[in-house]
């Protein structure tokens, strides 16, 4: 494992490379656990939580539940240069997702597992509100 100075250098898009699968992972456990759904549908209610506009607006309602240091790892993330924008995602959108996927990403790679499940579990929370 990396001590944290190395994973404060990494490009915020290899957080958000870590933080795109822990978090798909987590919805789709989540998912699995909840619900009796088949799998094309248990596809079809995760993009509902992993597309680009609901991890960004899932990002603005937690503004206020992350401490400074995780606004930073954001505002890396958000401010990041990325020249792959999907056809499908506004590029707003695509920007903040980036962010959210790197703040998970960054947690996940420091082994802040504790934030991390705190912060997963509020974006459940989140999105069902």
């Amino acid at each position: 494992m990396k001590e944290k100075e190395e994973i404060n250098n990494m490009s915020p898009l290899t957080w958000a490379y870590v933080g795109d699968a822990v978090y798909e992972l987590y919805i789709r456990n989540y998912l699995v656990n909840t619900t009796n759904l088949k799998p094309h549908k248990l596809h079809i209610e995760s993009i509902k939580y992993v597309k680009a506009k609901s991890q960004a607006n899932i990002l603005e309602k937690l503004d206020n539940y992350l401490t400074e240091e995780e606004k930073e790892i954001v505002r890396r993330g958000r401010n990041t240069k990325n020249h792959h924008i999907p056809k499908n995602a506004d590029v707003n959108d695509y920007m903040y997702s980036t962010a959210f996927e790197a703040l998970i990403g960054y947690l996940y790679l420091t082994q802040n597992n504790e934030r991390l499940n705190e912060i997963l579990n509020k974006c459940i929370q989140e999105k069902m509100a």
